[in-house]
């Protein structure tokens, strides 16, 4: 069973986590040969003060 991990910094509406996981689904299925029906998608919104990048906050 495949599993994606996606991390955002921030938040996504519904709609686009929905367009999101649609499009991950279809590529995995495939590119891996997998059923559409065994792709697990587990999308993280992180607060742009929990991510650095080039030593800054992203909140800065």
């Amino acid at each position: 069973m495949p599993y994606v991990n996606i991390r955002v910094a921030g938040k996504l509406s519904r709609k686009q986590k929905k367009k999101i996981s649609q499009g991950v689904t279809k590529v995995i299925s495939k590119v891996a040969k997998k059923p559409e029906s065994s792709i697990l998608i587990f999308i993280d919104e992180e607060k742009r003060e929990n991510i650095a990048k080039g030593g800054k906050l992203l909140d800065e």
